[in-house]
């Protein structure tokens, strides 16, 4: 097997190899120290996250390019995390078939925690895989990924009531209260939907920050980051944007 083509499937940081791309800036990483398929419990560590957001930034732009390297082997990564899992960050993501979080920022196993709900909305089982994440297995980002055309966003503008459906529902009605917007109002208005989608990654990343003591913790101390994002259907790009607290 050719070395070079070995390690970029073998590390979450790696953007070389894509013609043109932009580097990390963080020597986190370098050729000669990846020596897995999977995340180590060392390169973890050695991470701080913004390194790990960084690395989703630019797995994202690969992706977009149709230059993927995380995806190549994903028996290799079966292996070589089989025993152990060091996963940099948790991602909290819409159901929708078309936004599969590890695929649209060329992530691997073992790479990412995942919790996929319509709407990505934050419940109590869910804060409580969030909290095992990053105080127990070590993970150091919390990312919200929304994306445009949410259909749960729309059922929640025309008020659906559909089974358990409508309580899922009535979670995401306070970012439709608070988005500010002039123009139509409704689920036909694309943008006025992807306007509440944007709003509600805004409400759960405060939601998660003031409903769990444990994560609030480990986010003072620098050990933690929460992140949102939105991911475009059209584009394939993700938008990151902080977490900015309430004083």
């Amino acid at each position: 097997m050719n070395r070079s083509k070995g390690v970029d499937r073998r590390t979450f940081l790696r953007a070389a190899g894509v013609a043109g791309a932009v580097t990390l800036v963080s020597p986190v990483l370098s050729v000669e120290s990846v020596s897995a398929a999977a995340l180590t419990k060392a390169e973890r560590d050695r991470m701080s996250p913004d390194d790990i957001i960084q690395a989703m930034k630019l797995g994202n732009e690969r992706f977009r390019r149709g230059q993927r390297t995380r995806q190549e082997d994903y028996l290799a990564q079966q292996r070589a995390s089989a025993k152990g899992q060091y996963p940099a960050a948790v991602i909290l993501s819409c159901i929708d078939s078309r936004a599969p979080a590890e695929m649209i920022m060329d992530l691997g196993i073992g790479d990412v925690f995942n919790a996929r709900v319509a709407g990505n909305v934050a419940n109590d089982d869910i804060l409580g895989s969030m909290e095992f994440a990053c105080q127990v297995a070590g993970a150091k980002v919390i990312l919200v990924m929304g994306h445009t055309a949410c259909g749960a966003i729309k059922g929640v503008i025309d008020r659906v009531q559909l089974g358990n459906l409508t309580g899922l529902l009535a979670k995401i009605q306070p970012a439709v209260d608070a988005t500010s917007y002039q123009g139509e109002r409704s689920a036909k208005n694309y943008a006025f939907v992807d306007a509440v989608a944007r709003k509600n990654v805004e409400l759960t990343m405060a939601e998660i920050h003031s409903r769990s003591a444990v994560i609030a913790a480990l986010e003072t101390k620098g050990t933690v980051k929460i992140a949102g994002a939105m991911y475009n259907l059209e584009t394939a790009a993700v938008d990151f944007f902080p977490f900015a607290p309430k004083q």
